[in-house]
């Protein structure tokens, strides 16, 4: 582990602390967070840097340097402050509640849409963010799922969420297509009746959702056999 992983590590889970050295501390790392949710939410992760989060408080680049070392660490403080604190799930049964958890997640995802692309990759979680995790993997232990198969449908879950969002924050699409291409259905139209089966799943009755709403019902389905197989053998 090296030292800056420590360090963003102390961040998320140890006690907050202030410089102890130098002038008396005007900022915190909850202010810090807030103003850089503020960059990302209007101009998108890549606008982050750290002389504009001191410029949005007020303050010089060095005095920020007295709180988080570099980008690493405030983007680590900054998703866990985004994410929030965990739902609190309602409904019988187990179902319903996974499916709240997912459209929670979803909810917050647009909310904050550099998210998705903030929260992937081997890297440091705070307790927020796993209490997120935490959430639906308790549901589908008490519905009789395996550990193994717990944490790949919360995966599944998340990874959902993730390409059903845009082309923006999921990667490439090609049945979103970038901003003054058209539709796949108009590229298509002049290509003479080729792909067909194409032009015909992309008509006008094609959900809005980029297929959120009818994938998760698969995967839901999909676990209702598993928790009923689970329980046969029980």
């Amino acid at each position: 582990m090296d030292d800056d992983t420590g360090q963003i590590i102390e961040l998320l889970w140890g006690t907050p602390s202030t410089p102890s050295r130098g002038p008396r501390p005007s900022l915190s790392i909850a202010a810090i967070a807030a103003a850089t949710i503020g960059i990302a939410d209007a101009d998108g992760l890549a606008a982050v840097s750290m002389q504009r989060v001191a410029e949005a408080l007020g303050v010089t680049k060095m005095a920020l340097y007295r709180y988080v070392t570099g980008k690493a660490q405030l983007l680590a403080v900054t998703i866990e402050a985004a994410v929030g604190d965990p739902p609190v799930l309602h409904g019988a049964g187990w179902r319903p509640r996974i499916e709240e958890w997912a459209g929670l997640l979803r909810e917050n995802w647009l909310l904050h849409p550099w998210l998705p692309q903030a929260t992937v990759g081997d890297r440091v979680m705070g307790p927020r963010e796993v209490a997120w995790i935490e959430c639906p993997v308790d549901v589908l232990a008490e519905a009789g799922l395996a550990g193994p198969q717990q944490m790949d449908a919360v995966l599944l879950l998340c990874a959902h969420v993730r390409n059903t969002l845009t082309a923006t924050m999921s990667g490439t699409q090609p049945w979103t297509p970038g901003k003054g291409s058209g539709s796949l259905r108009e590229q298509l139209a002049s290509r003479n009746g080729d792909y067909a089966a194409v032009l015909s799943a992309t008509g006008s009755g094609r959900s809005g959702d980029n297929g959120w709403r009818f994938g998760l019902e698969l995967i839901l389905d999909g676990l209702e056999v598993q928790i009923a197989r689970a329980a046969a053998r029980a």
